[in-house]
């Protein structure tokens, strides 16, 4: 899937991420990057929100997770069971959130689990970028798939 696709399937399907401004700017085997304006997520100290910098890379994580699913050939629903973010420093220019795909064991114990039991759980990873290099926010969840 390309990240046009991914970027349209988003919008359509998830609406706050037309508002937000999110666009997909790689997908591919290795990660997923997904970016978004800070002038639509600002806040009242010329910074980036905080529900922003919480949604941006819960979205990461789930386009992730569903271009897993559709790789496989499999059309599941996907929710978040719980999420975590840490804030580590104010983000002062455009949203970037990074999530690393799991290594090939951990996704295809999860598909295992997905076909058996029709239902499977995936802890998940993404981080904000900062404007110095470091990551501004850690984001961790676990994402339940259903078949």
């Amino acid at each position: 899937m390309s990240a046009q696709e991914l970027e349209a399937f988003l919008h359509k399907t998830i609406p706050l991420t037309r508002a937000m401004g999110v666009r997909i700017t790689e997908c591919n085997s290795h990660r997923l990057v997904v970016t978004a304006p800070l002038a639509a997520n600002v806040n009242h100290l010329g910074t980036a929100f905080g529900g922003s910098l919480h949604a941006l890379p819960t979205l990461a994580c789930y386009a992730g997770l569903w271009t897993v699913l559709r790789e496989a050939g499999l059309a599941g629903h996907i929710v978040v069971k719980r999420s975590q973010a840490v804030y580590r420093q104010p983000v002062t220019a455009d949203l970037r959130a990074v999530w690393a795909r799991p290594t090939a064991a951990v996704v295809k114990d999860f598909l295992r689990n997905l076909r058996r039991y029709k239902k499977a759980r995936l802890e998940l990873a993404a981080i904000v970028d900062g404007a110095d290099g470091r990551p501004a926010v850690d984001f961790h969840g676990s994402f339940v798939a259903v078949l």
